[in-house]
C-alpha cells in the first residue's frame, strides 16, 4: 500500500466511512463530500473492474459501462499491479 495516502487525514476520512450504516447514509455523506462527477467515476470505475473480473473484452467493457479503453486499462492496470483491493471486494460480494 502506498505510504503517500497514509496521512492523518486520509485515516480519518476512512474511519468516517467506515461509520456509515446504511446505503442512505452513504448517499448522504458521498454526495457531501464528492461531486456527482467523482461519485459516478468511482462507479464506473468499480463496474469496470468488475466485468473485467467476470471475463469480458474490452470492447463489451466499453459498451456496458461507456469507459474509455484508457480508463479500462488503468483499471486492469490497478488489478494486476494493484494491492488485492478489487479482489478482496469481489469475494466479499459474492459470499
Amino acid at each position: 500500500m502506498s505510504k503517500k495516502i497514509k496521512t492523518p487525514g486520509v485515516k480519518e476520512l476512512f474511519a468516517a466511512i467506515l461509520s456509515l450504516e446504511t446505503e442512505e447514509e452513504c448517499f448522504t455523506f458521498f454526495e457531501d463530500v464528492c461531486t456527482t462527477n467523482e461519485i459516478l467515476s468511482f462507479a464506473q470505475r468499480f463496474q469496470v473492474a468488475k466485468y473485467l473480473h467476470e471475463g469480458l473484452t474490452y470492447q463489451e467493457i466499453a459498451e456496458r459501462s461507456g469507459a474509455s479503453t484508457a480508463t479500462i486499462s488503468r483499471v486492469k492496470r490497478s488489478i494486476d499491479d494493484g494491492n488485492g483491493g478489487y479482489e478482496m471486494i469481489f469475494k466479499r460480494l459474492s459470499n
